[in-house]
């Protein structure tokens, strides 16, 4: 074969890729979309060091030491002072439902005692659910005893600069006091692998009607679309539950992973999860073509649910945006209502507001699905 035949052949299969290519539409649109996707969420959304947390001050007293403290926490940049007067007990409620990350305590005798030069306790506690999201600032807490009175300790005050921290930090750190990262990671998993096994499941059911010829048989049975749907999905939800029941055991007897919530209720919610991920699925198989555009919808929609949802990244760590990006996915919900429920004891009333965006989402999914559905062959 000589060099011109070998070109000219070459040259034909190469048109026919880029035909072929330009065809479908949807994998050239992945192709591109995809690593666009990862530059901007890797490069703008996702923070490792979060800074602006939410914090309250429970200060039994207004002193130019307290504000001073105050004044210091924030310009730190970890924290973002809520201006509201809580009590001890509604700023724990906040911390307990996750609007909170962090309570001051300022204690009643805090300016006399220090004037004494007894060195005052102050109280931090912080919801350690997620150690990476509150590591760097109980760091900057415990550098503000250097530095934040400072200004203040003038006069006859000065013989408490020098030498040791003019206060105490004691740092509680609440749900996860040892900070094991498998407590944060274990729950997580099962939102994670829930996410990706229910969507790729159900998105590849009507493909795989359509490329093994059966499809034909379903349009001929007397059945209605939400049927239809109803039929598809509620066999994955047991499949599912098998999953979360081998997790748990798993993540209970070999890494200690504790369940101080409802298990009832967990379950339930697990349901509800599930449902969604697996309308969702559907819905990607009522647009995919074949097996394969469902499998690229699939991960086109798992990778920002695990870069914006808080399982990897700590979610209070990403700018505003990304932020309102992921609390449209199902997961970020499910990831502060499990590990709610398991690390924190989060009864019903404290994890429903993430509950009812779970069934939005699943409204939605279903909606488009029974609108893309088709009772006959395209």
């Amino acid at each position: 074969m000589n060099r011109s035949t070998f070109l000219k052949r070459f040259t034909a299969i190469l048109a026919k890729e880029f035909v072929q290519m330009r065809r479908d539409r949807l994998t050239f649109a992945m192709m591109i979309g995809v690593p666009i996707m990862q530059l901007i969420l890797f490069g703008y959304a996702i923070n490792s060091d979060p800074r602006a947390l939410p914090t309250a001050v429970v200060a039994a007293e207004a002193t130019p030491f307290s504000r001073s403290l105050v004044a210091s926490l924030e310009h730190s940049g970890y924290f973002r002072i809520d201006p509201t007067a809580y009590t001890a007990s509604q700023a724990r409620e906040k911390l307990a439902r996750g609007e909170l990350m962090f309570i001051v305590t300022i204690p009643s005798d805090f300016t006399r005692t220090l004037e004494r030069g007894e060195r005052p306790a102050l109280l931090v506690e912080a919801d350690a659910t997620d150690p990476g999201a509150t590591g760097g600032a109980l760091a900057a807490v415990v550098q503000a005893a250097n530095t934040a009175l400072a200004h203040d300790l003038t006069g006859p005050l000065a013989r408490l600069a020098p030498g040791q921290d003019p206060f105490e930090v004691r740092v509680h750190r609440l749900y996860n006091p040892e900070g094991v990262t498998q407590y944060n990671i274990v729950p997580g998993l099962i939102g994670l692998i829930l996410t990706m096994t229910m969507v790729m499941m159900t998105s590849l059911a009507m493909t795989r009607e359509r490329e093994r010829g059966t499809f034909e048989n379903l349009l001929a049975m007397p059945v209605r679309p939400m049927e239809v749907m109803f039929g598809k999905i509620v066999p994955y939800i047991f499949v599912g539950l098998v999953q979360v029941a081998v997790i748990l055991v798993v993540g209970r007897y070999l890494f200690g992973v504790p369940l101080v919530g409802s298990l009832t209720m967990l379950s339930g919610i697990l349901v509800i999860f599930i449902a969604a991920n697996l309308t969702i699925g559907f819905t990607f198989s009522t647009i995919a073509k074949n097996q394969l555009q469902a499998m690229q919808m699939t991960f086109f929609f798992f990778l920002p649910s695990i870069l914006l949802s808080g399982f990897m990244f700590p979610f209070r760590g990403m700018p505003g945006w990304a932020q309102a990006i992921g609390e449209i996915f199902p997961l970020t919900h499910f990831l502060r209502i499990v590990r709610g429920v398991m690390l924190k004891g989060s009864t019903w009333a404290e994890v429903q507001p993430e509950v009812w965006p779970l069934l939005a989402f699943m409204g939605v999914a279903m909606m488009v699905a029974m609108a893309r559905y088709r009772r006959t062959l395209d």
